[in-house]
């Protein structure tokens, strides 16, 4: 079974910024949505912010050709008053994580990819930095058993 996974903003421009660390983590976790292995989406607020970063390290074209290739590998999901009005009435210290996470509830989604995986501590939805779900995705052995539903 394909895992659904949520990328956020971090990930995508790990890949693009080419940031140490980082880069080849994320990398392989798109590469893996690429070649059909994963199922990969996001949310707008994500490309949004993602925009205004790559355009700091580049210029608008380069956020512009970036994005448009990750939307070949990457789905968009929709962000409904249901989620922001969740995301409001949460106890969640960031607004935007908190959207990701009820976009990603809403969504059924299995795995939350990110850097900022502590401001996620009351996700029901297991979370991982990209090295910890490479790492998972290799050893199949034990892994639905490491990040068991809450």
């Amino acid at each position: 079974m394909k895992n659904n996974l949520f990328i956020d903003s971090d990930i995508i421009i790990d890949v693009y910024s080419k940031r140490d660390p980082f880069y080849e983590s994320s990398a392989k976790i798109i590469s893996l949505g690429d070649c059909g292995k994963l199922s990969l989406s996001t949310s707008p607020v994500v490309i949004a912010n993602v925009f205004y970063i790559l355009k700091k390290y580049g210029n608008k074209e380069f956020a512009r050709s970036s994005l448009m290739k990750i939307r070949k590998i990457i789905s968009v999901l929709s962000v409904n008053e249901k989620e922001i009005d969740l995301a409001l009435a949460s106890g969640f210290s960031d607004f935007e994580d908190a959207i990701q996470y009820y976009v990603s509830i809403e969504n059924k989604i299995d795995f939350i990819i990110t850097r900022n995986k502590s401001d996620y501590k009351k996700s029901k939805i297991p979370v991982c930095n990209a090295q910890e779900y490479i790492n998972l995705y290799k050893s199949s052995k034990g892994f639905w058993q490491k990040f068991k539903m809450r």
